[in-house]
């Protein structure tokens, strides 16, 4: 036998792994290691949010405040709307732990009742904005041309009028109403979103594996939805956590001015512009209220602080 065609017999070919790397050939475990990966990265995200004291008390208040909110007819001891004309003006006491208004409602139970309008203010609100701002922002990033500059100069004009201004006309068309606060203010909080995703999709959208995406033949619809929103999660769950802080605030200045909820809704910034008249002889009609506002707003400031500190891979040990 000729002993170079011995040398040259084909060889069985053996596809080189780099050291300490797994080759998953199972696609079911393929789906098992991606969402080992995700739950990894959750973790450790995690960790080091624990880190973060401040925002661990942030954490802390809002999860009190679901359980107000939710649990709100078994805390409260009176109805929202009872009132009692014997006891107007009644400072804390016993009774009436927080006082009553000027018409002799509770005013701890009217607080109560009101952390389900304020959180239901500030995460719907929010997720009008997330969702159309986030659609308007990748499709402009993504697509970029005559799409970019017709979207983006709509953003500009309402982002030229600012955010309470545009809600009060909103408002001021609609008229008021609780769907119509939200509608409002997510509307007045669109740009924001919009500005924060398109940047984000600039930096990625030449990336290698949208390259790939296209190659493979994956509609665009595909590509911004699968592979380019999920890549922009971080700054968007970050602009989220502050952007309900700052919806509850214009929710509530908008009900202190009279465009918001209608009496007798127990809205924060309603019971302010309440109690505004009797600030000097009753402060206690808007002192409550008005702590109410602020603990909620530092909660979601320091909690939204700790997620992005959290997400930012250059903070990774």
């Amino acid at each position: 036998m000729d002993m170079k065609s011995f040398n040259t017999k084909e060889k069985p070919e053996v596809e080189e792994i780099p050291a300490g790397e797994v080759k998953i050939t199972d696609p079911t475990l393929k789906g098992e290691h991606k969402k080992r990966g995700r739950f990894r990265n959750a973790k450790d995200v995690w960790i080091r949010m624990r880190r973060n004291k401040l925002a661990m008390v942030g954490l802390a208040i809002i999860l009190f405040l679901f359980l107000v909110a939710i649990f709100a007819d078994v805390i409260a001891p009176k109805g929202f709307a009872q009132q009692d004309l014997a006891n107007q003006f009644s400072k804390p006491s016993s009774e009436h732990i927080f006082g009553t208004d000027e018409l002799g409602r509770d005013i701890f139970s009217r607080l109560v009742y009101g952390s389900r309008i304020s959180l239901k203010v500030g995460f719907i609100s929010v997720g009008i904005a997330l969702v159309v701002g986030t659609t308007i922002g990748a499709v402009t990033g993504y697509f970029g041309g005559k799409v970019d500059n017709i979207l983006m100069r709509f953003i500009d004009i309402l982002q030229s009028i600012p955010d309470t201004l545009l809600a009060i006309a909103i408002l001021a068309a609609l008229g008021p109403g609780l769907a119509n606060l939200m509608i409002a203010v997510g509307i007045a909080a669109i740009p924001g979103y919009a500005r924060i995703v398109r940047s984000s999709v600039l930096s990625i959208r030449d990336m290698e594996y949208i390259e790939a995406a296209k190659a493979a033949g994956s509609s665009n619809a595909r590509i911004i939805f699968k592979h380019i929103i999920p890549n922009c999660l971080a700054p968007i769950i970050v602009q989220a956590t502050l952007g309900v802080a700052y919806a509850i605030l214009n929710a509530a200045g908008l009900s202190f001015i009279g465009l918001g909820l209608e009496p007798p809704t127990p809205e924060w910034g309603a019971m302010l512009s309440g109690g505004r008249s009797y600030i000097r002889d009753y402060p206690h009609m808007t002192i409550f209220p008005g702590f109410a506002i602020v603990i909620t707003i530092f909660a979601l400031n320091v909690l939204g602080d700790g997620l992005r500190d959290a997400l930012d891979p250059k903070l990774k040990r």
